[in-house]
């Protein structure tokens, strides 16, 4: 079945009566929020806690393919209803919830998040926003139509310390910026041999659902399931979809960047099952207001990431932190590690203190648990008209593109692919296999 068939049918399925996105903070009884949450396992229950936590919301309904991860999310909020497929959730009480979370594997965010939206649902994503190039392109296009609230969960986009470097580096810190070095030591990566045969599915795992719009495969344990799909081209998107998104957001917010010119990974040769474990993503970007006339972005992920590079020695032999990234500048760099660590400002090789007094921001946060609602709770205010999200669609899209053309490189090694963003479409031509794909009729 093609995606937009998919995106037809299940939208199709609902004979509700919704109401239009703008009454939004109308729907819920009491000026409370109703939310469906899809996905309630690992990050999923992380993203549960969160949202449940803000003090207008109410948690109506559960949905999941693992029964063992949706009884315990059931023990936590008894009044929820329970569901293993979320499209039979939204058509049963689509008129009963006011926004949805999708916390599933990246394969899941798009025909998840279509059907939801379609239904006129704001809707919280988990990054990266989507699977294929095509389907965040559709999600962008569908928001900004239905004019609805949406976010996607990147936590650390409202976190201190990534405000405070974007204001740093739009106020011209270090001038204009001409490259930027990001890297992760963390391996979502397999470069092992394809699993042969099948395994017993557990009695707790709807198969089918977790498979969902991807291609029908057996069961193995331990490969899929609940922990390893990240490093698996049918269902992640390796370290660069993972801590990429993190990683890459403050300096693409503050550099006001686009989607890239040319996109080149230097990595192993493909197996069509498993991503790299090392890459090396070199990308170029259309000039800003806040960037030279083009600017470079050199992305390194793997155990022993990132290569040393003169761009990144630091003062006093001191140690990179483990993941981060370097802004290399006209008067100077900027180093912001990840996560809730200061940036810092080197100028010929020495560390320079950075006056923040006139951005009144306050005291640097040091709480994670005080920081990591902030996003989530940005969206539940959003969706009762009381606040704005940072991270809608019409951002996040775009940053998950260039994510996934970075991951795409990873068919080509060492080719250089040219992007061109108003066709949407590569260059070379048998690239461009890879920026959708069909969707399974479950």
């Amino acid at each position: 079945m093609k995606r937009r068939d998919f995106l037809k049918n299940t939208a199709a399925l609902s004979s509700i009566a919704i109401l239009p996105s703008c009454a939004v903070s109308k729907l819920g009884k009491n000026g409370r929020l109703r939310t469906a949450h899809i996905g309630v396992g690992g990050m999923g229950a992380a993203d549960l806690k969160a949202i449940s936590s803000h003090n207008l919301v109410d948690v109506t309904a559960l949905c999941d393919v693992d029964a063992n991860a949706l009884d315990a999310a059931k023990k936590l909020h008894p009044n929820a209803k329970v569901f293993a497929d979320y499209r039979k959730m939204l058509n049963e009480i689509g008129n009963s919830i006011d926004a949805v979370i999708v916390s599933t594997p990246d394969h899941t965010h798009a025909p998840a998040s279509m059907m939801a939206m379609k239904m006129d649902k704001p809707v919280y994503c988990q990054k990266p926003l989507t699977h294929h190039v095509s389907e965040a392109r559709s999600m962008r296009k569908l928001a900004k139509d239905k004019k609805l609230v949406t976010q996607m969960g990147i936590q650390v986009h409202s976190f201190y310390d990534y405000k405070l470097a974007t204001l740093l580096i739009q106020d011209g810190i270090i001038g204009k910026v001409n490259c930027v070095r990001a890297w992760s030591p963390k391996n979502w990566g397999y470069d092992g041999p394809v699993p042969e045969g099948s395994d017993p599915i557990p009695s707790n795992l709807d198969w089918n659902l977790w498979l969902g719009t991807s291609a029908k495969r057996p069961y193995k344990g331990g490969i899929y399931h609940p922990g390893n799909w990240r490093k698996l081209v049918d269902y992640g998107c390796g370290t660069l979809g993972d801590m990429g998104v993190h990683i890459f957001d403050t300096p693409y917010n503050a550099l006001a960047l686009d989607v890239p010119k040319t996109i080149t990974n230097n990595c192993r040769e493909p197996n069509g099952f498993g991503f790299p474990e090392h890459n090396i993503v070199t990308y170029e970007f259309p000039g800003t207001k806040y960037t030279t006339d083009t600017l470079k972005w050199v992305w390194y992920d793997g155990n022993g990431a990132p290569e040393l590079h003169k761009d990144l020695e630091l003062p006093n032999n001191e140690k990179l932190p483990d993941q981060g990234a370097m802004f290399m500048g006209e008067k100077g760099r900027l180093l912001l590690p990840h996560f809730m660590q200061l940036p810092r400002l080197i100028v010929d090789g020495k560390y320079e203190d950075i006056d923040v007094s006139k951005f009144k921001m306050g005291e640097p946060v040091r709480d994670y648990e005080k920081e990591g609602v902030k996003h989530y709770h940005q969206f539940v205010d959003a969706c009762l008209g009381k606040s704005k999200c940072s991270a809608p669609f019409s951002y996040s899209a775009r940053l998950t593109e260039t994510i996934l053309l970075g991951v795409i490189a990873g068919r080509f090694p060492n080719q250089t692919l040219h992007w061109d963003s108003e066709s949407a479409k590569f260059s070379e031509e048998n690239a461009n296999q890879y920026l959708d794909a069909p969707y399974r009729d479950f």
